[in-house]
């Protein structure tokens, strides 16, 4: 009556241990803690092939544009995530480079600014369709500055940040246009567009508010009968004590809750 998978499983085991926690959220976190750090093969609800995750970034220079990646250098623009469902990133990122007209191109591509001095004018010309399809500054051709490129990822990266999100209303409007002029297949392209730069700022909106909102104390009793405190700052668990019974114990409780609850900027990246 075993399922195929659990005896599976079971053959290949070997050593069983067991690891006596104090509450069912303390096994929670151990159990994700060894998930991520031995990366177990059979364990497809903790390390999906399709769920990993990655983070959108903004960087690589000299022209800096949108992309996906699993591990983050600490180079980049800005970083944003944890995200799963890699793909829809992927997609989101190819539209925030077409609407804000950065390039997509392998690093290997030579880029040549407008404003870049040369020796010898060659005559340049793009190395893609993007820039004659008007989704791309061209940089590989000399088509803009390093400053109208700048702009570009700037806005960008506003749109990420959450600081600017005119560009979905843009959007919307332009496909309530095309509608009223029966331009439905223009519609249907821009509407999909939209869903696509909605998913990926309402995913970011949830770890921003992770990040800034989600400070507490959250208090657990555990399978000894004794209440522990939780003490989650931004969106992470960051120190566990016993709820104090002694003025000696609400003391320490105190400094540890003024050292986990004061100062201290978000992290850039919430793991």
């Amino acid at each position: 009556s075993r399922d195929p998978k659990a005896g599976k499983i079971i053959r290949h085991t070997r050593v069983l241990v067991w690891e006596q926690i104090g509450d069912e959220l303390a096994a929670l976190l151990r159990e994700l803690e060894l998930i991520q750090t031995l990366r177990p093969k059979f364990n497809v609800l903790g390390v999906p092939g399709l769920q990993r995750h990655h983070y959108v970034c903004v960087g690589k220079s000299p022209a800096p544009h949108v992309y996906v990646t699993n591990k983050p250098t600490g180079k980049e623009l800005g970083v944003y995530g944890p995200l799963v469902v890699r793909g829809k990133s992927e997609e989101a990122a190819r539209r925030l480079n077409d609407w804000f007209k950065l390039r997509d191109c392998p690093q290997t591509v030579p880029l040549a600014f407008a404003d870049q001095p040369e020796l010898f004018g060659d005559e340049r010309s793009a190395k893609c369709m993007r820039y004659e399809l008007g989704s791309c500054l061209g940089p590989c051709a000399g088509a803009c500055t390093r400053g109208e490129y700048a702009a570009g990822a700037r806005a960008a990266k506003g749109f990420l940040d959450g600081r600017d999100r005119s560009l979905l209303a843009t959007l919307k409007n332009l496909m309530a246009a095309a509608a009223e002029r029966f331009e439905f297949e223009k519609a249907t392209a821009l509407r999909d567009r939209l869903q696509t730069l909605e998913w990926i700022d309402a995913r970011l909106a949830l770890l921003r508010q992770a990040r800034t909102r989600n400070s507490f104390v959250y208090p657990l009793v555990g399978h000894d009968g004794r209440e522990r405190w939780y003490l989650i700052h931004r969106g992470q668990v960051r120190a566990v004590c016993y709820t104090p019974a002694t003025d000696a114990e609400r003391a320490a409780a105190a400094d540890l809750l003024a050292a986990t609850f004061t100062g201290g900027a978000a992290p850039p990246v919430l793991v």
